[in-house]
């Protein structure tokens, strides 16, 4: 038997061979080649960019695609929902109410909001797309001036979360409701519910969908985010948020007397090595916010993957979770949630790991 690809996966081919090849004429062709075969204007935004743009992040984690085209494939994909934009601006006959739709601040992939946004016109809503990396002051400041019906929220970092947090409270205060979305608050909302956002959608279609229908959230009382958390009592992510620099020097320094190649580096593996244990330390900070020791576990061996594409060992994890072990050996939340790691690494991996709750 045959199998053949439906008009949906050709386009998708299509696409993707456009954007991976860094040729934005081509790109637009397929996007507006899949309208005329009948995809419509918000199922090419989901089915078909959305759906590229996956593949995208996918391709460079398995070290397919560089940095550097990952970025072209991303302006490319930006540049065709703008073009999309652009030809049905005015096509939508009613108007819902007013939606600002906005990144936390210091997320910098704008794409799936900015792909939030086109839907949302196309479905007959006012929307303020303000981009990424928005600060809470600004965002607050948009609302007192402008006074839309909802915030939307997208992340896709999950370090970005204790923002978030404080970012979701503040848009409450003012009285105004916010729906979460993005990759950062899990892929069944847990984080949404735990950090208190009124809403959470899986995806655009979801988003759009549900205020289509007028599941318009209510807002949440107004409420402090150590309210929400209790666990963050007892200090352990203030502490290790606010150590954070002499953490990273603390495990570079050490690594190199157990890795001694590492001496050998070049200034840009240095960087990158210093950047991945900044990483490593981020996420540790964020379980120990959302009291989640999976969502450090899973980067964890994510990381092991991404290191492992690219060649580089992914046991030198195992000392510098050990290290860190050592260095919070006074704060248990954390040195549970390293040993789970290292044991996650172990069993993954086949590597010895030594316990993190010890010295090294």
């Amino acid at each position: 038997m045959t199998l053949t690809s439906t008009p949906s996966q050709q386009w998708e081919e299509q696409l993707w061979k456009a954007v991976s090849a860094g040729d934005e004429q081509a790109a637009t062709r397929a996007v507006f080649g899949a309208i005329e075969d009948g995809m419509g204007a918000d199922g090419v935004l989901i089915d078909l960019i959305a759906a590229v743009q996956r593949k995208v992040g996918l391709e460079w984690a398995a070290n397919r695609l560089t940095v550097a085209q990952e970025h072209a494939a991303t302006a490319i994909n930006e540049r065709a929902i703008a073009a999309l934009s652009h030809q049905y601006a005015g096509h939508t006959a009613t108007e819902r109410g007013r939606i600002a739709v906005a990144c936390v601040d210091g997320e910098w992939h704008g794409l799936p909001a900015r792909l939030l946004s086109e839907v949302l016109k196309l479905r007959g809503w006012q929307v303020d797309y303000l981009g990424a990396q928005v600060p809470p002051a600004h965002l607050i400041t948009h609302i007192h001036q402008t006074g839309p019906a909802l915030v939307a929220l997208s992340s896709s970092i999950p370090t970005r979360l204790p923002t978030a947090h404080a970012t979701i409270t503040a848009i409450q205060a003012t009285g105004t409701p916010v729906l979460v979305g993005g990759a950062a608050f899990g892929p069944h909302g847990q984080y949404a519910r735990l950090l208190g956002a009124d809403a959470w959608a899986p995806d655009a279609r979801g988003a759009a969908d549900r205020l289509e229908q007028g599941q318009l959230p209510l807002p949440a009382a107004a409420h402090q985010p150590i309210d929400d958390l209790p666990h963050l009592a007892d200090q352990e992510y203030t502490m290790v948020a606010r150590t954070r620099t002499r953490l990273v020097r603390t495990v570079m320094g050490t690594l190199q007397d157990r890795f001694p190649a590492m001496r050998d580096y070049s200034d840009d593996q240095r960087e990158r090595t210093g950047e991945d244990i900044a990483h490593i330390v981020d996420f540790l900070a964020t379980a120990l916010y959302l009291g989640d020791p999976e969502l450090f576990t899973d980067f964890i061996v994510w990381t092991a993957g991404i290191l492992t594409a690219r060649n580089v060992p992914a046991h030198s994890l195992i000392p510098a979770l050990a290290i860190l072990g050592k260095e919070l050996k006074d704060f248990p939340r954390a040195t549970t949630t390293l040993h789970q790691a290292a044991g996650r690494l172990t069993e993954a991996g086949s590597v010895t790991a030594p316990d993190t709750r010890k010295t090294v």
